[in-house]
């Protein structure tokens, strides 16, 4: 019968125990960093700074903002790697404010005014 390759028993112990350790603290890279913005989105947080609540766009297309941050942004970052816009819908217009790949503003005044985001202009004017 041919001879395997054999594994001390404690050596398996501890690889087992290494493994399980590993499975119990891997945490999803979301989880990690709360409202961090991972690769290809645009994230924006209430708080300048990149601080307090946050929310993340993912492109392609349109997307109202939650409540908690509608008029209420006041900080970003863009991890994608095409421009975005911030969308404001004004009484009878709407306006559009550039947010190129990969900037960010810890203290962004348009914010105030943020209602949605969309990788177009959305037929808005310049804000």
């Amino acid at each position: 019968m041919p001879r395997g390759f054999a594994v001390p028993a404690a050596l398996l112990a501890s690889t087992g125990l290494l493994a399980s350790t590993a499975l119990l603290t891997a945490v999803p890279a979301s989880a990690a960093t709360p409202g961090g913005s991972r690769a290809g989105e645009v994230c924006f947080w209430t708080a300048a700074g990149q601080h307090g609540s946050s929310w993340c766009y993912t492109p392609p297309g349109y997307t109202d903002v939650p409540e908690f941050l509608h008029d209420k942004a006041a900080s970003f970052r863009s991890n994608a790697d095409t421009a975005v816009y911030a969308i404001d819908w004004g009484r009878g217009a709407c306006y559009a404010r550039l947010i190129r790949a990969h900037d960010l503003a810890d203290n962004w005044p348009w914010g105030a005014r943020l209602d949605g985001v969309a990788d177009t202009m959305m037929g808005c004017e310049v804000g």
